[in-house]
């Protein structure tokens, strides 16, 4: 089964009842892979985070009920909004309107359908990229919990990059750096509780300051694309790239380690930098 069947499959399993809680994590087992790339996957190849894929997909549902007749606090509590305010909220985020005039006669909606995946003939320029199997090893910097959602992703960890400039720690970290992968890394890795964290940190075999923390990076195979040009929009590119062109074709899925960004420059405006993606095989 190839990659866009079973996405299409975790897709089918979230859409059978969106009046309940979302089981992402059973969705991305269906996907063949961690939520944190199943949510990482959909919302580059979607365009959108999960979870805003979700509530517009229960207002276009919630939509239709109210002009059918449905009472706006029923429909409410059946898509899992307990405060008619938090309804109307979302649902005027949506649709421009509040649930009251959408019962009216003429009332213009908006419809989202559900989505599908299917291969496309896409790229046409060259990914440059090489395998490599790395050993574990230790990080040392500033990390964050930044939830369980893209959209949170986007918000906290360019803030945590902003603290790590303003407090002067880039310099602090680069001076701990003493080993592979040499270079400043943004490293997301996943939390038991199904949680992102993210760092700001360096590969390092020292014990860490008072100001820092430490973590084990695991042994893995990785892919590993460089790239350049101006932060944050040509790492986001190329991260967009390697997960909707190169990962479906490639004969590889995503394995059970961090992603990385190793940043080789610290010139924002034209910076030079590796993705270091975690890589399987069935069979290995």
């Amino acid at each position: 089964m190839d990659w866009a069947q079973c996405f299409n499959k975790a897709i089918r399993f979230l859409e059978r009842d969106l009046t309940q809680p979302p089981d992402v994590e059973a969705a991305a087992r269906l996907a063949g892979c961690s939520v944190f790339h199943f949510q990482r996957m959909f919302a580059y190849v979607a365009g959108m985070p999960l979870s805003q894929y979700l509530r517009r997909r229960k207002m276009s549902l919630a939509a239709e009920e109210l002009q059918n007749g449905g009472k706006i606090t029923d429909v409410a509590l059946r898509y899992g909004y307990a405060s008619p305010t938090a309804f109307n909220r979302a649902f005027q985020a949506v649709h421009g309107i509040a649930p009251s005039e959408a019962k009216n006669e003429g009332a213009v909606l908006k419809a989202y359908p559900p989505v599908r995946f299917h291969l496309a003939l896409t790229g046409g320029a060259a990914l440059e990229y090489r395998i490599e199997r790395h050993g574990a090893f230790s990080i040392i910097g500033i990390s964050a919990d930044i939830g369980s959602e893209m959209e949170q992703n986007f918000e906290h960890a360019p803030a945590l990059w902003a603290r790590a400039a303003a407090e002067g720690l880039v310099e602090k970290l680069m001076a701990l750096m003493d080993t592979q992968p040499r270079g400043l890394l943004g490293v997301s890795s996943q939390t038991q509780n199904e949680h992102w964290r993210y760092w700001v940190a360096v590969a390092s075999t020292q014990a860490p300051p008072a100001w820092a923390q430490s973590a084990q990076v695991p042994a893995a195979a990785w892919a590993v694309f460089p790239g350049r040009g101006a932060m944050p929009g040509a790492v986001q590119e190329l991260e967009r790239r390697i997960v909707t062109e190169w990962l479906p074709g490639s004969g590889y899925e995503y394995g059970d380690a961090p992603d990385i960004e190793v940043y080789q420059t610290q010139n924002p405006q034209d910076a030079c930098f590796e993705i270091w993606l975690p890589v399987a095989k069935p069979g290995w």
